[in-house]
C-alpha cells in the first residue's frame, strides 16, 4: 500500500466515501448474529482504535459478548510483537479458552464483501469438515499470485493449498475467511507454538490438507481485497457502479459504520459533479469526474479532480488539476497545482500549510 499504510493499518483505510474497510467484515458478523468479536491489530494501530472506541455502531454493545480489541502486551512470559497470524491467536488463547461457543469464524479486516457466515456454518457442519475455507473463482485477468490458490476434488475438499505461488495454477483464490471448531483450533494453535511456527495458512491449512478435512465453500458475490494501491483504487472505483451501489448499500443486509454527524455535502456556484461520490462535510467548487471525495474535504474554485480518491480532510486549493490520483489525508495542495498519474496511481502526499482564502 506505500505511503497509504505509513499511518494507518490496512483494514482502517477509507472505503466508499463514508466506510472503513473494517466495516464490512464487522457487518457481515453483526448481520450473522455473532456476538462475541475479537479485533487482533498490531500495525499503526491508532486510527483503527479510533474508528473502534464504541462497539455501537455494529450493534456489539452487549451485557453477553461484545467487541474486543486486542494488541501485544508485555508479559512475564512473552514480549514478542505478533510474528504472524496463528502466534495473535496464541497470544491472545485465553480469550478462546474463556469462550464458550463451539465454532470460530476468522476473518482478514482487509476484504470489501457481503457474506452471511451462518451458510458458511451449516455448510461446515454438513461436510463434516475440519476447517472450511471460504474461496472464489477470480477473473483470468486478476493477478492472482496475490493471493492463497486452492485446488478442490468434486467434493469440494482442497486438494492443494499454495501460498501466494509465482505461477498460479488455478484461478480459485482463498478469500482470507476460515471456519473451525473452536477446541480444534485451540489444540492446533498451540502445537504451532511448541514447534515455533507462527504462520496460520502456512503452519495449519498448508500442513494438515492431507491430515484433516479441509472443505472450500465458494463464493460467487462481490469480494475485493485491498492489500495493494491498485486494488484500493479498484474497489473504490467499482462503488460509482450503481449495482455495487445498490447491492451493498439498498440491499438487505446493510453495512454499518461509526456516524460522524456532519452536514450534507455543500455545492456552491460552478460546481460540476459527474459519477461520483461526494461525502458528507465536503465543499465543492470547482468540477469533480469519475472520483470519490472523503469526508470533510474542500475542492476549491476552478478546480478539476478526474479519476482520483481524495481521502478525508484534504484541502485542494484554487486551479488545482489531479487526474489518476490518491490524495492522502489531511493533506493541503497548494492553488494551482498539478498532479497526474501517468502510468500507475500517483499517491500525493502534500502538508502544506493551510491559508484561509
Amino acid at each position: 500500500m506505500k505511503e497509504l499504510s505509513q499511518k494507518r493499518a490496512i483494514c482502517a483505510m477509507p472505503v466508499a466515501g463514508s466506510y472503513r474497510s473494517i466495516d464490512f467484515t464487522l457487518s457481515n458478523m453483526s448481520n450473522s448474529h455473532i456476538q462475541k468479536v475479537a479485533v487482533f491489530t498490531q500495525y499503526n494501530a491508532r486510527s483503527l482504535n479510533e474508528h473502534l472506541n464504541s462497539s455501537k455502531w455494529w450493534d456489539f454493545g452487549r451485557k453477553q459478548g461484545g467487541l474486543y480489541v486486542f494488541t501485544p502486551v508485555v508479559t512475564s512470559d512473552n514480549s514478542n510483537w505478533y510474528r504472524g497470524t496463528a502466534d495473535a491467536i496464541y497470544q491472545n488463547l485465553n480469550f478462546l479458552k474463556n469462550s464458550h461457543e463451539p465454532y470460530v469464524v476468522i476473518s482478514s479486516g482487509d476484504g470489501v464483501y457481503k457474506l452471511d457466515f451462518r451458510k458458511v456454518l451449516e455448510y461446515h457442519i454438513d461436510k463434516k469438515a475440519d476447517i472450511t475455507v471460504v474461496c472464489r473463482d477470480m477473473e483470468p485477468d486478476q493477478e492472482i499470485e496475490r493471493f492463497g490458490t486452492v485446488r478442490m476434488n468434486e467434493e469440494c475438499r482442497i486438494e492443494e493449498f499454495e501460498e501466494k505461488p509465482i505461477k498460479a495454477k488455478t484461478n480459485t483464490i482463498s478469500c482470507g475467511i476460515y471456519v473451525i471448531r473452536r477446541r480444534l483450533l485451540i489444540d492446533m494453535i498451540e502445537k504451532c507454538a511448541e514447534e515455533d511456527r507462527y504462520d496460520f495458512v502456512r503452519d495449519i491449512l498448508i500442513r494438515y490438507k492431507d491430515l484433516k478435512h479441509i472443505y472450500g465453500y465458494k463464493m460467487k458475490d462481490y469480494w475485493r481485497n485491498i492489500a495493494s494501491v491498485e486494488d484500493y483504487y479498484g474497489t473504490n472505483m467499482d462503488f460509482l457502479k450503481a449495482e455495487v451501489r445498490d447491492y451493498f448499500f439498498k440491499q438487505y443486509p446493510d453495512i454499518y459504520s461509526k456516524v460522524g454527524d456532519l452536514p450534507p455535502a455543500k455545492y456552491n456556484v460552478g460546481a460540476k459533479i459527474k459519477n461520483s461520490l461526494i461525502s458528507s462535510g465536503c465543499i465543492v467548487n470547482g468540477e469533480v469526474e469519475n472520483s470519490v471525495v472523503f469526508k470533510q474535504s474542500y475542492i476549491g474554485n476552478n478546480c478539476v479532480i478526474k479519476n482520483s480518491i481524495i481521502l478525508n480532510d484534504v484541502y485542494i486549493g484554487d486551479n488545482t488539476y489531479i487526474e489518476n490520483c490518491i490524495v492522502e489525508s489531511h493533506g493541503t495542495i497548494k492553488a494551482g497545482s498539478r498532479f497526474v498519474g501517468e502510468n500507475d496511481i500517483k499517491i500525493v502526499v502534500e502538508h502544506n500549510e493551510r491559508y484561509v482564502l
